[in-house]
């Protein structure tokens, strides 16, 4: 769980210095990053926390991974983006944009598979699926949207990284689950 929580802040460092568009909440973050002055992986935390009071009418529990999920993806961004420079070279944009979202779908599918228990935003997306009784499918498209809508117009970057990662997170961590799940060996 630790190591895709890692991974995961890691991922969200290299699609910002990337500069070609972050994922929906990268492109949230950026916009209140923008009108705050605090670091990007400060911001991260605060937006999950905040998103982590909405559980509470929702009736969500947390888990460790939960409380794992919020320190450890914002102290990773801000330690990845302190070493990691932004690049301009397009070669390198495009490295950083597909390694970031590659990496991104592997460090989801780690976390998730550990099991113990779901992301902020994760949490938020079931527990309105089970209040609502709207499919998980919708419920999720509507929180990404209005995510980089809100983003956006705060300053986030929404680019060709942004649609990159909405075509292909899924598919990637549906195919990479299976080999990260834990499971319990019989005896």
């Amino acid at each position: 769980m630790l190591a895709g929580l890692a991974l995961y802040g890691t991922s969200v460092a290299l699609l910002t210095r990337a500069h070609l568009g972050l994922e929906p909440w990268g492109v949230l973050a950026e916009g209140v990053m923008k009108h705050t002055g605090l670091t990007f992986g400060t911001v991260t935390g605060v937006i999950s926390v905040a998103v982590l009071l909405l559980w509470i009418p929702l009736r969500q529990r947390p888990g460790i991974g939960t409380v794992a999920n919020v320190v450890v993806i914002s102290v990773m961004v801000d330690v990845v983006r302190a070493f990691l420079p932004d690049q301009h070279e397009l070669a390198w944009q495009i490295t950083f944009l597909v390694g970031g979202v590659a990496l991104n779908g592997f460090a989801t599918a780690t976390y998730v598979g550990a099991r113990l228990g779901p992301g902020a935003r994760d949490g938020l997306m079931t527990g309105l699926a089970a209040r609502t009784g709207r499919s998980v499918r919708l419920v999720r498209t509507g929180i990404e949207v209005t995510v980089v809508a809100a983003g956006f117009l705060l300053g986030g970057t929404v680019g060709i990284g942004t649609l990159l990662y909405a075509l292909a997170i899924g598919p990637l961590t549906q195919a990479l689950l299976p080999l990260t799940t834990w499971r319990e060996r019989a005896v």
